[in-house]
């Protein structure tokens, strides 16, 4: 069996898409996984499966969703080592960990549609695109970042942030035994 993190997009924010995760462990449960865990409040999951694509648990785990809690949540879905190489591939330094995010997409991220994204231009928030996720660093902290936003903006590509601390924490949850 492969371990996977799963990151779902947008629940349990401001009273919206509310997913209580003693459910979602038991929907993943019932999935047919093993040894299902979460991390914190926010969509982040971690577990064993038979199959053996990312692809083909984050449809099984939307369908789920779906059927299961109704409305339709995005989740970008990681092997465990997948989500090791997403730490060790680390371009930035990160500073505080708090502050510092990476963000998961399902496909590779389409660098033309950022190629007119001068990040000096947004100073000191600093960025880096690696294949499938989008690493930055934002001293200020994330409510004062404008560059994630004209990113997001010019993308049009629904991903999923984690702050470092989640992003090591996962890493370590999903390293294979």
């Amino acid at each position: 069996m492969t371990r996977f993190v799963a990151l779902l997009r947008g629940i349990n924010v401001g009273g919206k898409n509310k997913i209580p995760m003693a459910e979602l462990r038991a929907m993943l449960d019932g999935l047919g996984y093993a040894e299902v865990a979460t991390l914190l409040q926010s969509g982040n999951a971690v577990f064993r499966a038979d199959a053996a694509d990312p692809a083909t648990v984050s449809a099984a785990v939307e369908a789920a969703i779906t059927e299961t809690f109704g409305g339709s949540i995005r989740v970008m879905v990681r092997t465990g080592a997948e989500m090791r190489a997403v730490v060790d591939a680390n371009p930035l330094d990160v500073g505080h960990p708090s502050k510092f995010l990476v963000t998961f997409f399902a496909e590779p991220v389409d660098t033309a549609k950022l190629a007119d994204v001068d990040a000096a231009a947004y100073p000191p928030d600093e960025m880096a695109v690696t294949g499938r996720e989008i690493y930055y660093n934002l001293p200020r902290g994330i409510n004062e970042a404008k560059l994630p936003l004209v990113v997001e903006r010019k993308l049009k590509a629904g991903g999923t942030a984690r702050n470092w601390n989640t992003v090591t924490k996962l890493a370590l949850m999903a390293d294979e035994d």
